[in-house]
């Protein structure tokens, strides 16, 4: 088992930052790859960004592209997520998850996930 907590949610001002934090624990080593993914209301959860443990590759979805940016503390078994740029559309509940296979994008693929925390910007 792998227990994923989030941390760093909040409301913010279009045009803010903000970092999200997760936390990792128990079975860290089964998981190959860390996301984010978020859920608006209304709207399905959609993937975010990916980073795997080893050697720090990434994948980012389109819309999140040169304002986010994601990064990883194996030592502290701590993904982040770096949000600049933040606009009205990024509000939605961020979600971390973990995947024992590298960099997918699907929701099934991830087999642990966080409880998840807000993320609110006002325009």
């Amino acid at each position: 088992q792998v227990q994923l907590v989030e941390s760093g949610g909040g409301l913010v001002q279009a045009g803010d930052s903000l970092r999200l934090s997760c936390a990792a624990s128990g079975r860290t080593s089964s998981s190959v790859t860390m996301g984010w993914f978020r859920q608006a209301p209304g709207k399905e959860r959609e993937f975010v960004v990916a980073i795997s443990w080893s050697g720090g590759s990434t994948k980012y979805a389109g819309s999140v592209k040169g304002r986010f940016t994601i990064s990883r503390d194996n030592a502290k078994n701590t993904v982040y997520l770096q949000m600049n740029s933040l606009k009205p559309e990024d509000t939605a509940v961020y979600y971390c998850a973990a995947a024992p296979s590298l960099l997918p994008i699907a929701t099934r693929e991830y087999n642990y996930w966080g409880q998840g925390t807000q993320v609110t910007v006002a325009s």
